[in-house]
């Protein structure tokens, strides 16, 4: 198959919630989306038949199959290797079993090929349909239409619930040996009993501080720890969030700067010892929590010039994404399936 020659590409943002399918072309436009339910079926064959209901008549809306390059799907513990997603605990049909889903789309896709007149069944090439975690997906959204176009050393850091990352180094993402490098969220920031307990099962995670979670249970912290006034008080403890955090900083709240001063210091010093690994020319960050812009951006990249080995300071490039909108999973996703 040609790449070349298509004018479209398939790109899946699969979450916990929803599974968001959109055909986008090579400008990075979306011009078709739909989405199923993700818990909505019991095991993963009925979900891909779902999906291909779905996807259907979006692949009719562009003229048919022939016309598309290939299928990018960004989803949790997914493995670029094997195509597959290995015990996903939020996805009821993927928790505790490996699920080969770019296999079970690939069939169903090269099913359609056929019925198209693509190739005869005996000598029919699999369609194309590649996969990777969401981190990954959203660095390669960044190269192909966003912030690191022209850029082949990056890292992109994705702040949500958690804190993901991609890699790029040389043009090339980062999958190690056996598919899953690059998760810098789990990076150790604080060692000992003081660190917080991790999802993963470890204590002092950046993600732990760093994501908007992180940032929520600081601010719960710091207000259950002293009595100093704040606007975050206007809301129970426990119902904060880091919205709330943006929104009070924004206004000059003293303990919401704090908070985003000793965050965006961690940050930069994580920055820091990633730097000594790859030398990127750019972190792009990607989430929520960008949207507070310098009040995050400005102590971020301050930590990182203060902690940073000489020979690197200044080099780098602290950018907020190119993709700051509600399909920037699917723009990403869709970026695997123009990889040779």
């Amino acid at each position: 198959m040609d790449k070349t020659q298509k004018t479209y590409a398939i790109g899946v943002d699969l979450g916990g919630t929803n599974t968001v399918f959109g055909i986008v072309n090579a400008q990075g436009d979306i011009v078709a989306q739909n989405s199923i339910k993700t818990q909505a079926y019991s095991t993963a064959e009925s979900f891909v038949e779902a999906g291909m209901a779905c996807l259907r008549p979006l692949i009719d809306q562009v003229g048919g199959i022939d016309n598309i390059a290939g299928m990018g799907i960004g989803a949790p513990n997914a493995n670029y290797y094997t195509g597959a997603i290995e015990t996903a605990p939020n996805i009821a049909w993927a928790h505790e079993r490996i699920v080969p889903l770019a296999q079970m789309f690939s069939t169903q896709l090269s099913t359609l090929s056929l019925q198209h007149g693509e190739a005869k069944p005996q000598t029919s090439t699999p369609f194309p349909v590649k996969m990777t975690n969401d981190a990954n997906a959203a660095a390669m959204g960044e190269m192909a239409y966003g912030a690191a176009r022209g850029m082949k050393n990056f890292i992109v850091i994705t702040l949500g619930t958690g804190v993901g990352s991609g890699i790029v180094v040389n043009g090339q993402l980062v999958y190690g040996h056996d598919g899953f490098a690059g998760e810098l969220g789990h990076v150790i920031m604080v060692r000992g009993k003081e660190g917080r307990l991790c999802g993963c099962g470890r204590t002092g995670c950046l993600e732990t501080y760093c994501s908007a979670t992180g940032v929520a249970r600081t601010a719960r912290e710091i207000l259950t720890t002293s009595d100093r006034p704040s606007l975050l008080r206007n809301k129970p403890v426990d119902q904060i969030e880091s919205l709330d955090v943006s929104i009070a900083a924004s206004q000059d709240d003293e303990i919401a700067n704090e908070i985003f001063q000793f965050t965006g210091k961690m940050l930069g010093e994580a920055c820091a010892d990633f730097t000594a690994f790859s030398s990127p020319e750019a972190f792009i960050f990607f989430g929520g929590l960008c949207k507070a812009g310098d009040l995050i951006m400005k102590p971020i990249e301050e930590s990182y010039n203060n902690s940073v080995m000489p020979i690197f300071r200044g080099k780098a490039q602290f950018l907020i994404s190119g993709l700051m909108n509600a399909n920037a999973a699917v723009l990403g996703a869709s970026a695997l399936a123009w990889e040779e």
